[in-house]
C-alpha cells in the first residue's frame, strides 16, 4: 500500500455506503500487499458475508463498521458488533465484541479504531469490548500472533507481527489463545491410538459414516445439532440459529463432498461429527480477490478437476453425554480419521485442524497423539470500558 503523509490527521469514518462498504473488504489487500503469506479473500463473497439481507447474523446483531483515513487514503478499519445471542459475561458483565482489524503499524491509527469501537459499544452498554470477532465466534476469530510465515487457511484471518504489541498498548490484556495445528494426512496415528479405535469398534455398536449428499440439508442439520450440544458451555459458546443453519448451508454446499463430513455413531444415533472443508485459500491465492472476468473458471477447475492438496477441519464434536469418557475419544478419533482416510484417498497432503482452545487439553492430546502439530496461534483480547 502506497504511504501516506503521516504528518496528515487520521479521521476515522463510518461505512454508510455500498462503495464504503468496498473499501472495507478491500483494505486488507492493499494493506498487506507486500506480504507473501497474505491471501486476499474474495470481495464478492466478503460482501455478501457483510450484507444484512442475506447473512442473519445481522437479525440478532447491531453492527458498525469504520475506516480510517489518512490524507483520503485508508490506513485502518474496524466492525464493534453487540450480538444479542451472546449471554452476559460470568460476573454479569455485558460483552460487545469488535473485529476486522486490521491497520497500517502506528499506535495513533490502533488508538482512534478501537477507541471508536469502544464508545459505541459503551454507549449501547457494554462493560467490556472483546476480540476480534469478526464477525463471531463462529466466523474468523482471533489476532495472529504466532505463525506469520504460512498463509492463511480458509476462514482464518492473517496479520502483521506489531497488532499484538499495538493492542497491548492500548490496554488490551489477553483473554485466550487458540491453536491451529498442522497435520499431516500421510502420518498414521500413533499405535496406541490405532489399537484403542480397533478395540472400540469390535465391541459393537460403535461406527462412521460420510455424509449422504442427498439428504444434504437434513445432514448439515445433524452437524449444527451435535454441534450446539458438544460446545454448550464452552467458552464463547454462542450456538447457532436456525437462519443461521441455513446460511451455513447455502454458503458451503458448493464446496462441500460427501467425504468432507463423517458422523461417529452408537447404536445407529449420532453422537459425533467432523467437517474437513477444501481449502479454498489455495485456489484462490492468485485472484487477487476477484473472479472475474476468468478467475472463476480457474476455481472451478482447481476444486473439481485438479483437486487442492490442502483442507481444513473447522468443526467437530462429541455430543456432551460422551465428553471426557473412553467411548467419547473413540468418537473424537473415529471421525477425525474417517476424514483423513478421504481427504488422503482423494489427493488432499495436509489439514489444518482449528482452532482448539489453548487450555482444551484433552483434544489437544488427541490431536497431538495423531500427529497434529500446533503451528498457529491466535489470541482474543478483552479490556474494561467502565
Amino acid at each position: 500500500m502506497k504511504r501516506a503523509d503521516r504528518s496528515a490527521p487520521i479521521v476515522i469514518r463510518p461505512v454508510e455506503t455500498r462503495r464504503d462498504l468496498v473499501r472495507f473488504v478491500q483494505l486488507p489487500g492493499d494493506l498487506y500487499r507486500d506480504d507473501p503469506a497474505f491471501i486476499p479473500p474474495l470481495i464478492f463473497e466478503r460482501l455478501q458475508h457483510l450484507d444484512p439481507r442475506r447473512n442473519p447474523f445481522f437479525k440478532h446483531a447491531d453492527v458498525r463498521f469504520w475506516i480510517a483515513e489518512r490524507a483520503g487514503r485508508a490506513v485502518g478499519r474496524i466492525s464493534a458488533q453487540l450480538d444479542r445471542m451472546v449471554p452476559d459475561a460470568s460476573d454479569g458483565v455485558r460483552e460487545g465484541h469488535f473485529g476486522f482489524l486490521d491497520a497500517e503499524d502506528s499506535a495513533e491509527t490502533f488508538s482512534l479504531l478501537l477507541g471508536t469501537a469502544e464508545a459505541w459499544l459503551r454507549e449501547r452498554g457494554a462493560g467490556r469490548a472483546i476480540g476480534p470477532f469478526s464477525l463471531s465466534i463462529n466466523d474468523e476469530s482471533g489476532l495472529l500472533i504466532e505463525g506469520f510465515e504460512t498463509p492463511p487457511f480458509v476462514m482464518m484471518g492473517h496479520a502483521r507481527r506489531y497488532g499484538g504489541v499495538r493492542m497491548e498498548e492500548q490496554r488490551y490484556e489477553k483473554a485466550k489463545d487458540i491453536i491451529a495445528y498442522s497435520y499431516d494426512l500421510a502420518a498414521e496415528p500413533a499405535p496406541s491410538l490405532a489399537a484403542f479405535l480397533r478395540k472400540a469398534l469390535s465391541t459393537g455398536g460403535l461406527s462412521f459414516r460420510a455424509m449422504d449428499p442427498r439428504r444434504f440439508d437434513e445432514e448439515i442439520a445433524l452437524v449444527v445439532r451435535i454441534f450446539n450440544d458438544a460446545w454448550a458451555g464452552n467458552w464463547g459458546f454462542v450456538p447457532f440459529s436456525n437462519d443461521d443453519l441455513g446460511y451455513l448451508a447455502k454458503t458451503i454446499r458448493p464446496i462441500l463432498r460427501g467425504g468432507d463430513v463423517a458422523f461417529g455413531e452408537l447404536e445407529g444415533r449420532p453422537a459425533a461429527m467432523a467437517v474437513c472443508l477444501p481449502n479454498v485459500n489455495e485456489a484462490i491465492a492468485d485472484f487477487g480477490g476477484r473472479l472475474l472476468p476468468a478467475n472463476w473458471l480457474k476455481l472451478l477447475w482447481r476444486l473439481k478437476v485438479k483437486g487442492l492438496k490442502t483442507a481444513r477441519l473447522p468443526l467437530m464434536g462429541v455430543l456432551r453425554e460422551h465428553q471426557g469418557t473412553p467411548l467419547g475419544a473413540a468418537l473424537m478419533i473415529g471421525v477425525v480419521d474417517h476424514v483423513r482416510a478421504w481427504h488422503r484417498a482423494h489427493g488432499t497432503e495436509v489439514a489444518e485442524l482449528s482452532w482448539v482452545l489453548e487450555e482444551n487439553r484433552p483434544v489437544r492430546r488427541v490431536i497431538e497423539a495423531m500427529g497434529g502439530r500446533p503451528y498457529k496461534t491466535y489470541r482474543l483480547y478483552r479490556k474494561q470500558l467502565a
